[in-house]
């Protein structure tokens, strides 16, 4: 699943474009995305309240196991990275 600060009409657009197989949800209210840390707060900042590409794995108790918070939003991770940090959790 993925979270974006963009509102649910826009995030519906880029999934029937780019037919995305996963959920995305919205924090157009901006709630959860400062919660986690993932949120530009620097008001001097041009980034200021866009979210920073970040990954979080929970267990199942909702638990956060790993966290990766990208410095350039145009990085994404590696599948590799992913499996590799599931593993480690024994998922």
């Amino acid at each position: 699943m993925g979270v974006s600060a963009d509102p649910v009409a826009k995030l519906d657009d880029f999934t029937k474009k780019n037919q995305v197989k996963h959920l995305l949800l919205s924090d157009a209210d901006r709630k959860m995305l400062p919660a986690y840390g993932v949120m530009m707060t620097d008001q001097k900042s041009p980034m200021y309240r866009l979210a920073k590409r970040a990954y979080f794995i929970l267990d199942r108790q909702g638990i956060v196991r790993f966290v990766r918070v990208q410095t350039n939003p145009l990085d994404l991770l590696k599948t590799e990275d992913v499996l590799k940090a599931l593993k480690g959790l024994g998922t």
